[in-house]
């Protein structure tokens, strides 16, 4: 059976953790795929330079492809990518989304128009078992982005651990951001052959008033 895949790579831990629980189960990564805006160059939700996507691609030793568009064009553009992976003979696309309906219609009707299958190996579990079954099988994840409204900027910069999501957990936030709390880089574990070596910016930057970050270099 073909189990080639395109992971939808967002940077962060829930896409790792998706394309790590997605080998275990057979499928073979063929191409990471992260959407860029065109207005400002950096990805979607997370924020991360190109750069930082490509050491991730190469310690992962895996193949990528950029794709970027405007608010307004971002599921024409999606769509588009995916219909070329298809031509590649990839047949399923990998989803890092956990419970949320409106993500997975989504993700389910962009692979359908491309005549594939979306695939969420993290659908429907527990949320916090799923971040620190993260931090257990060793992978390494700093937060960059939180929503100011959720999370405090004080967060920023500091590594994913157990004794951090008590620290989320106290504040009221979801332990695992999936609400859009927070989000991620990964830099190192099992599936990385050589860890990143990144640089974090102290100063943090207010973004539309609603969000802060910091610059993730290499």
């Amino acid at each position: 059976m073909n189990k080639n895949c395109f992971v939808s790579w967002s940077g962060g831990k829930d896409s790792c953790l998706a394309l790590f629980r997605a080998m275990d189960q057979g499928y073979k990564p063929k191409m990471l795929f992260t959407m860029f805006s065109i207005e400002n160059d950096v990805s979607s939700a997370h924020r991360l330079n190109e750069d930082i996507i490509k050491a991730q691609v190469n310690a992962l030793e895996l193949e990528s492809t950029i794709g970027r568009a405007k608010f307004e064009d971002y599921e024409a553009v999606f769509v588009r990518n995916l219909e070329s992976f298809k031509s590649q003979d990839i047949q399923y696309g990998i989803f890092g989304d956990i419970d949320l309906d409106e993500h997975r219609k989504w993700e389910d009707t962009v692979c359908e128009k491309a005549q594939m299958t979306a695939v969420l190996p993290l659908w429907q579990e527990d949320r916090k078992k799923l971040v620190k079954e993260f931090i257990d099988w060793g992978f390494k994840a700093k937060i960059v982005v939180v929503n100011k409204t959720m999370m405090s900027p004080e967060f920023l910069g500091r590594d994913l651990s157990h004794e951090l999501l008590e620290e989320i957990e106290k504040t009221g936030a979801d332990v695992c951001g999936e609400n859009g709390e927070y989000h991620t880089v990964v830099y190192d574990g099992p599936l990385f052959k050589t860890p990143l070596n990144l640089n974090f910016s102290k100063e943090i930057k207010d973004i539309e008033g609603k969000w802060a970050k910091i610059e993730v270099l290499i």
